[in-house]
């Protein structure tokens, strides 16, 4: 672990922050009329997902934390868990369903995902910025007034209720913004 001073902040970087390793969520140097320059920055916490603000003094040191990325196939859901198998040695680790959040409904058995892993313990997972998803039901679409942007809404393989336009069907591939939850493109 190396020694860095808020200078060196930048958005995904991982420090220790009591005791703990975090991510660097947002940062934002600010230097006020009167006093001294700070960092305000929100850090989310790879052990329990929780995301906090803290601000440090212009200059103060960190230590920034080694974070291994290794790519998984996610196997399967356990109790309160996800399990993800290294491709590599074998090896599989759990990730409670808390650091996962909001993206378990992008989860596909089978894919392969980049998990993180800190001091031999897989502590978060890396999204993808778009996720291809087929289409298991959807209406068909109204055929006439179509002079404006037309949609319906149709369900994935794993359940996700996405608002697409009109000419997809059930059985197409449609490719879905992790962030938004929007449609992109049929794939």
């Amino acid at each position: 672990m190396s020694v860095i001073t808020t200078a060196g902040f930048h958005k995904g970087m991982f420090i220790e922050f009591k005791g703990e390793p975090h991510q660097i969520v947002e940062f934002q140097h600010v230097n006020p009329g009167k006093g001294s320059a700070f960092v305000r920055t929100r850090l989310k916490s790879l052990k329990s997902g929780r995301v906090q603000e803290f601000t440090f003094k212009s200059g103060e040191s960190v230590r920034e934390v080694s974070i291994e990325t290794h790519e998984m196939q996610y196997l399967y859901k356990d109790g309160s868990g996800y399990v993800f198998m290294d491709n590599r040695s074998y090896e599989q680790y759990a990730l409670p369903a808390d650091l996962i959040g909001e993206f378990v409904k992008y989860l596909k058995p089978n894919d392969v995902y980049q998990v993180l892993v800190h001091e031999g313990e897989a502590v978060g997972l890396r999204f993808p910025k778009k996720v291809r998803l087929l289409v298991t039901e959807a209406t068909e679409g109204a055929k006439g007034n179509t002079a404006t942007a037309a949609t319906k809404t149709v369900v994935t393989e794993t359940k996700l209720t996405v608002t697409v336009p009109l000419f997809i069907k059930k059985g197409d591939t449609i490719a879905i913004d992790t962030e938004t939850g929007a449609y992109l493109e049929r794939a």
